[in-house]
């Protein structure tokens, strides 16, 4: 039995042999020299690689694939690639194992697998027809949804819906989708007013969808493009869109107009406020002059007024002091004195009875006569 696996599992590494031929685009025509050796996993055989003629090609291309089928059903050594799980199924029931990438072994006949990608894919939906709410069909030439399946709910995804899991949570739930969108919305809003909530609305369905039935399968992102209408009625659109175009043209004219006016009016509210400003300080700065000098007048008024008060004061107190003065003098003796130098100072005196230009005061002349009498009497 042991000799028997032997030869088996090396008629299946041969068979293997010719499966990496193909999937690495490498034709065999033995024998033939060497050019390019072949990296076999067990770094144990090598093979010439040369181009064969074209209808040799077509015809060991066609036997190769078919050998690939056959070795994946009898395979036992196998390869999950890089971003991919392995699934078994053993006598058409899932099994629960599941591979990483690299090599494993499988039961030939018994076993079947299958990779499943776990890594972000992007699947295009193309031709989606659609009625809107008037009745006109449109198409939606692609839809991209970029997705992927989360590792750990690869078993229970692939076990409700297969390994096509995604024909039914994306291919198919964008064609319901979109006509259900379609259906409830005019041709205006489909192409021209909704379009660009169009991406979310379809990724919001389908996301809500699968966290419900499937919920291993994450929606990243859903573009669409821009659908086909009838050209009449595309025609109509063009020419709507050009009557909108001239319009908003216009519409910013104006805008730019009213613009230019407004810069104006603010222009020449500024120059008026600047003007009333400068006014407004050279005024305050002529009634700071104003208010400066009449304070400096009144400042000098004061010191005026004080000076003369200060000088009238002694003026007064000095003709006071000195009526109190004369007052004091007017004693008999002082005028006496004053009459007898006011007569010393004549160079000439007349005396006698008809002296009309003379007044004197008897008394005075009478006590000077006597003086004068006495002294001659001595």
């Amino acid at each position: 039995a042991l000799a028997f696996a032997v030869v088996v599992f090396r008629h299946f590494q041969l068979l293997l042999f010719l499966i990496y031929v193909i999937r690495f685009e490498v034709l065999a025509y033995w024998p033939a020299i060497l050019r390019r050796p072949f990296a076999w996993p067990c770094d144990c055989l090598s093979v010439p690689v040369v181009e064969l003629p074209g209808s040799l090609m077509v015809i060991t291309v066609q036997v190769l694939e078919s050998l690939q089928v056959v070795g994946a059903q009898l395979g036992i050594l196998h390869q999950v690639p890089e971003g991919h799980v392995g699934v078994y199924w053993r006598g058409g029931a899932l099994l629960s194992t599941i591979s990483s990438p690299g090599f494993h072994l499988k039961m030939p006949l018994i076993t079947r697998y299958e990779p499943i990608q776990v890594t972000i894919q992007t699947d295009q939906v193309k031709d989606i027809p659609c009625g809107t709410k008037g009745g006109v069909m449109i198409f939606f030439e692609k839809i991209e949804v970029v997705n992927r399946l989360q590792r750990e709910y690869v078993y229970e995804t692939i076990m409700e819906y297969g390994v096509g899991y995604d024909r039914t949570w994306i291919y198919d739930k964008i064609h319901h989708e979109i006509n259900q969108f379609c259906s409830s919305h005019t041709l205006q809003e489909v192409y021209i007013d909704k379009f660009d909530q169009i991406d979310e609305t379809m990724k919001e369905a389908i996301q809500r969808d699968c966290t419900k039935y499937a919920p291993g399968i994450e929606i990243i992102g859903v573009r669409v493009t821009k659908p086909s209408i009838p050209k009449i009625i595309a025609r109509n659109f063009e020419i709507m869109e050009e009557e909108r175009t001239k319009v908003l043209i216009a519409m910013e004219k104006q805008k730019v107009v009213e613009k230019e006016a407004e810069t104006q009016t603010k222009k020449a509210v500024t120059e008026a406020e600047k003007d009333a400003h400068v006014s407004r300080i050279l005024m305050d700065q002529r009634l700071m002059e104003k208010e400066s000098m009449k304070k400096q007048q009144e400042i000098e008024n004061e010191i005026y007024l004080a000076h003369e008060k200060s000088l009238t004061d002694a003026a007064f107190y000095r003709e006071l002091k000195e009526a109190e003065a004369d007052k004091l003098k007017l004693t008999p003796e002082y005028l006496e004195l004053k009459f007898i130098e006011a007569i010393a100072n004549n160079s000439k005196i007349f005396f006698g009875e008809k002296v009309p230009g003379m007044v004197l005061d008897q008394r005075l002349l009478g006590n000077f006569l006597s003086k004068v009498s006495g002294r001659d009497e001595l």
